[in-house]
């Protein structure tokens, strides 16, 4: 198989998106879809997306003995609704009103946690923060801090399997959903298969990272990535609202 420049630059990204959410729990979605989209925007949502699912599965099956499947059910199942919800919501509001609503309300949630008001990882929390994930996921294709946040306390492998066992779950609903309503019109075959070795690369380095340096406590960098994610989310809807391409072709008439 024949990789170009632009080939191997995308193993990079992916490999080092695989990288973070292998050892923390999120983050590929963030690192990967904005810099592959400049490489080729095809890569989004759809291959990004199945890239995503692949690497929850390969979390699942390596730690398949340690997880507690009772406990994120409530979060899978409430991801449905939210990500039909999400689905519908694009077909009457302009994505990028969706993108600075719900930039503003994660950076507020953000900001309580960081204010220490923590919610108790229960069913009820779980379904509601499952349904926001799917709900976000779905409309802005960012739907990792929702679920995060609520594991924040928790230690690094708890919080990296069972957020893995929830996108496992959820990443094919957020994919049917997104195809129902027009968003997905094909998965993109070979730019996944072309992608795959950089995230079989960043999987076998983030096992090697575990065995370097076992840090248990992730609550900094689960809020870090979920700044960096609201920020996105923001930037994008800020964009899209300017639509600079309409404002330049209104400039030059």
């Amino acid at each position: 198989m024949w990789y170009s420049p632009d080939d191997l630059l995308a193993l990079l990204i992916v490999a080092t998106g695989t990288l973070v959410q292998a050892w923390v729990g999120i983050g590929f979605g963030l690192l990967a879809a904005p810099l592959l989209y400049l490489i080729n925007p095809a890569y989004v949502p759809g291959p990004v997306l199945l890239l995503g699912w692949v690497l929850s599965l390969l979390v699942v099956i390596r730690q398949r003995c340690q997880l507690n499947w009772r406990r994120v059910l409530p979060a899978m199942l409430a991801r449905v609704p939210g990500s039909w919800c999400g689905a519908l919501l694009l077909l009457y509001i302009s994505s990028w009103q969706l993108s600075l609503v719900f930039g503003t309300s994660l950076l507020l949630a953000i900001w309580l946690s960081s204010r220490r008001y923590t919610l108790k990882l229960n069913s009820f929390n779980l379904s509601i923060s499952g349904f926001l994930s799917g709900l976000m996921g779905t409309a802005t294709s960012v739907g990792g801090p929702p679920i995060a946040l609520l594991y924040q306390y928790e230690s690094r492998k708890v919080a990296r399997n069972e957020i893995a066992a929830f996108f496992l779950v959820g990443t094919p609903v957020s994919l049917l959903m997104l195809a129902w309503g027009g968003g997905v019109a094909w998965i993109g075959w070979p730019l996944v298969i072309k992608a795959m070795p950089g995230l079989f690369l960043g999987y076998w380095l983030s096992r090697q990272l575990e065995s370097v340096v076992d840090k248990d406590n992730i609550r900094v960098l689960i809020l870090f990535i979920s700044v960096l994610s609201a920020a996105v989310v923001l930037w994008q809807g800020v964009m899209e609202g300017l639509d600079l391409n309409r404002l330049a072709s209104l400039w030059r008439s």
